[in-house]
């Protein structure tokens, strides 16, 4: 299957890179030890992947489901 195809898929997996990544860097650059805080409070990013991950989830689904049934007809 080619979810490329599917403009809702590949705009849910952007969603989900840009809304989750810089979280998930400050996460891996902390457990290295690249930040002066081994423990930091990331607000800012933390609020943006709560708001960007279950819509991109849902996306994501969607935009699968529609290439399947695409497919399939």
């Amino acid at each position: 299957m080619r979810y490329r195809d599917s403009r809702l898929f590949v705009w849910g997996m952007g969603l989900l890179v840009l809304g989750s990544g810089p979280l998930l860097a400050i996460i891996a650059a902390a457990s290295m030890g690249l930040t002066k805080d081994p423990n930091p409070n990331p607000i800012g990013p933390g609020l943006l992947a709560a708001l960007t991950f279950w819509p991109s989830i849902i996306m994501i689904v969607v935009g699968a489901i529609k290439v399947s049934r695409a497919r399939k007809s």
